[in-house]
């Protein structure tokens, strides 16, 4: 039994629909979150400076005492995690392994559409992650600037649906039958990236998988916190605290939720 919390990182606040799945599968899991509010998005950085940001985030999250660290942010992912592996001895979960391996087992057609930040389109790692569990699947890799920020900015139903329409139709001209959602931003547009592509496509949120392999993790390593532990859940961001707490707030459905300001690189 280890009862330390699990520590998720996000270049923003994207990565709590990847700590929301963690909760629902683990409730006796206690968690640290850290959004790097102050420096997203990462998409448009150099490989150094996501590097240095990531790094700035995993060394807050292990003055924390975590015993295991999920990134919840492609971006950092693909670009930063095989570095920040050789350089901390705790277990890193990453969400473009999860994500290649849901769209690999999800679609019948082995045509399969990507979209994310320009640094994790650039990256490939989807690609090649798909294509390393099935070398047959087409893989179609779409970079989007906007939704991102768009998430995170939250306005009003209308401008976001103008921005995701916009963003997406360069999906029309492409024949495929999964899309996978490569930025942990997307899930929160996931009704207005559905009005675009259609009920008919297979969505994938590598959320689900990465909770499902943490659970995996913890259970093999014998990290399952005590049944009767005290579960606790920290929310911390580089950002404006208040405005953190109440999207925070209104995404994880819980009023109780307080973030606090953090600078990542104390």
């Amino acid at each position: 039994m280890d009862n330390r919390p699990i520590g998720v990182l996000d270049s923003g606040l994207g990565g709590l629909t990847v700590l929301k799945k963690v909760i629902e599968k683990m409730p006796n899991e206690s968690t640290i979150f850290i959004g790097d509010q102050a420096n997203m998005p990462y998409g448009d950085r150099s490989k150094e400076e996501i590097i240095s940001l990531t790094r700035d985030s995993v060394n807050f999250l292990l003055s924390k005492d975590v015993k295991i660290i999920i990134f919840g942010c492609n971006t950092a992912t693909a670009v930063a995690m095989s570095t920040i592996q050789k350089e901390v001895p705790l277990q890193i979960i990453g969400v473009v392994q999860s994500g290649a391996l849901a769209a690999a087992r999800t679609t019948e057609t082995k045509n399969v559409a990507v979209i994310g930040t320009k640094a994790t389109v650039n990256s490939h790692s989807y690609l090649k992650e798909i294509q390393y569990r099935d070398p047959e699947i087409q893989v179609s890799e779409f970079a989007q600037p906007k939704l991102a920020p768009l998430a995170e900015e939250d306005p009003a139903e209308e401008i976001k649906q103008a921005v995701v329409s916009e963003s997406l139709a360069p999906l029309k001209n492409i024949d495929y039958d999964t899309l996978v959602l490569g930025c942990t931003h997307y899930p929160l547009l996931r009704d207005e990236i559905v009005a675009v592509v259609g009920q008919d496509k297979k969505i994938v949120d590598p959320a689900d998988q990465v909770a499902q392999y943490t659970y995996n993790v913890l259970r093999r390593d014998g990290l399952f916190a005590a049944d009767d532990s005290n579960t606790t859940h920290e929310y911390y961001t580089t950002g404006e605290a208040k405005k953190f707490t109440e999207i925070t707030r209104q995404w994880m459905n819980d009023e109780t939720i307080v973030g606090h300001h953090v600078n990542a690189e104390d």
